[in-house]
């Protein structure tokens, strides 16, 4: 894989040492609402999804890399997911784990590198994401990036008890 490398985080694949952090985020029920996750997810299946990990996006569908500053700390995941070749599109979703590592620019770096990656070596032409109506930072950083809100999509999921909206973003590769 191509060496994703930003100005002050890096991207890279998952491996067996990161078990406990991938373990840490599938269980944090504060965030399962970003990824529709229902159910706890045991060591046992994390461990087999991470000797799979390097199954080819061709196949699987999905690529998933870890966010890293240069001091090697694990500061998240971005996910590229429903890879789908024949109409050239995916999806992206980003997590920056804890509190005190967001709104310093890493989140915005990493979807930087992977739609750079996205256009240039999986040969996408648009990519698009979900975000919850009242996820503000997300809505923020993805309109920043050049994704635009497409639509709205009413009652999208429910979440403890009442249904929320999700807008669609979605970002064309400038064909220019």
């Amino acid at each position: 894989m191509v060496t994703l490398k930003g100005e002050h985080i890096y991207l890279r694949a998952l491996e067996p040492e990161d078990l406990e952090f991938v373990y840490s985020i599938e269980n944090d029920e504060s965030i399962w609402e970003l990824s529709s996750t229902q159910t706890p997810y045991s060591k046992y299946l994390i461990k087999q999804y991470l000797e799979n990990a390097h199954a080819d996006i061709y196949e699987v569908k999905q690529l998933r890399l870890v966010i890293c500053s240069y001091d090697h700390e694990t500061l998240g995941m971005i996910d590229v997911f429903d890879f789908d070749a024949k109409n050239k599109r995916a999806g992206v979703g980003i997590l920056v784990k804890e509190d005190e590592n967001r709104n310093k620019g890493y989140g915005r770096e990493a979807l930087k590198l992977v739609t750079n990656y996205c256009f240039t070596h999986l040969n996408l032409h648009q990519l698009y994401c979900n975000i919850s109506e009242e996820n503000n930072n997300s809505i923020k950083l993805f309109s920043n990036q050049g994704f635009k809100s497409i639509g709205l999509k009413k009652d999208w999921n429910l979440n403890n008890g009442a249904y929320k909206n999700e807008y669609l973003f979605q970002l064309i590769k400038n064909v220019h």
